[in-house]
């Protein structure tokens, strides 16, 4: 029986003046109904790439899917035609985007761009049923006062409420798949615990598989069963959740986990940092990307390694995880 979401061998360019740079290179990964797969890595790894080109959804004409599949229940989502692809993205596969005050739509108001989704995916429904649905999602996701939110304008409405609005509508044909990219980005904590909350009680009332790019370990450990560390526009880390935490597999991964703020840390010392940064994907190092900044690099590191097993079932990009233990 095939996996709900499956990526394989993703690779993916942008063409520039100066010539093609490849932005994603190699890509795999599984996704099963009701789990939660969390993709980390530095701002310029490559996460919100790859999540746009499973929905295809890359700019035109400067992005393109120069190989690799994504199978959506056996379907190849590469193989289909654009009429053909734009009923599954919305339906099976639905997206929140980073920014809602840019993804929101600032000259239509929140039930025109909710019933939008029904209109699309639900020609069979009437003006009143869309509107009960509409006023329906807004309540699931917990907005206040929804039947007034309705007619209101993006402008309207605090980040919280812009977020809750783009998840309503990720989420109002019941897909199987959702792609949540920095969805608690620019919030504040407490509307944060209140994203995550709520994606993770419609995760569980729907059944639906979440694929969840962060930034923010933090987020991950809270919301995600297994984690895909990126780098370089490639998976350097594959583990469990709470493997990754306990034990990393890869340089890359400890000075992530080695960053974050910790209770028993000794007050006003400097946190810990990875020297340097992400490299440019025009002019990658040889070998390992992160050779440059790792400091267990050795001679053999200039050689292009790959992900292999590194214990159990986690997969890891680095030949001396072994000495990380």
């Amino acid at each position: 029986m095939p996996k709900l979401l499956e990526v394989r061998d993703l690779r993916v360019r942008f063409d520039g003046e100066a010539g093609p740079v490849r932005v994603v290179r190699g890509v795999s990964f599984d996704l099963e109904r009701g789990a939660t797969l969390g993709i980390v890595g530095e701002s310029g790894s490559g996460k919100s790439v790859t999540a746009l080109s499973v929905m295809r959804l890359l700019p035109k004409p400067a992005g393109v899917i120069e190989s690799g599949s994504v199978f959506l229940e056996g379907r190849d989502l590469a193989a289909l035609t654009p009429a053909e692809m734009s009923k599954v993205r919305g339906n099976r596969i639905s997206m929140i985007f980073q920014e809602p005050m840019t993804a929101l739509n600032p000259v239509h108001t929140v039930r025109r761009q909710l019933a939008e989704s029904y209109e699309l995916h639900h020609p069979e429904m009437n003006a009143a049923q869309v509107a009960e649905a509409s006023l329906q999602m807004l309540k699931d996701v917990g907005i206040p006062d929804p039947s007034k939110r309705l007619d209101e304008y993006p402008h309207q409405l605090s980040g919280g409420m812009r977020q809750r609005v783009m998840i309503s509508i990720a989420l109002a044909c019941r897909p199987d798949v959702l792609i949540a990219d920095e969805p608690t980005t620019a919030l504040d904590v407490t509307i944060q615990a209140q994203i995550l909350k709520l994606i993770k009680r419609l995760q569980r009332e729907h059944g639906m598989a979440v694929l969840f790019i962060t930034h923010d370990l933090g987020v991950i450990a809270e919301i995600c069963d297994e984690v895909a560390v990126m780098y370089a526009g490639q998976v350097v880390e594959r583990a469990t959740a709470k493997e990754l935490f306990a034990s990393p597999r890869h340089p890359y991964t400890s000075g992530l986990l080695a960053s974050i703020p910790r209770l028993d840390s000794v007050r006003k010392t400097l946190l810990k940092t990875i020297e340097g940064m992400v490299p440019d994907f025009s002019s990658l190092p040889r070998g390992c990307a992160f050779s440059n900044r790792c400091e267990m690099a050795v001679d053999a590191c200039a050689e292009p390694p790959m992900l292999a097993p590194a214990g159990g079932e986690r997969l890891s990009r680095c030949p001396r995880w072994e000495d990380m233990k």
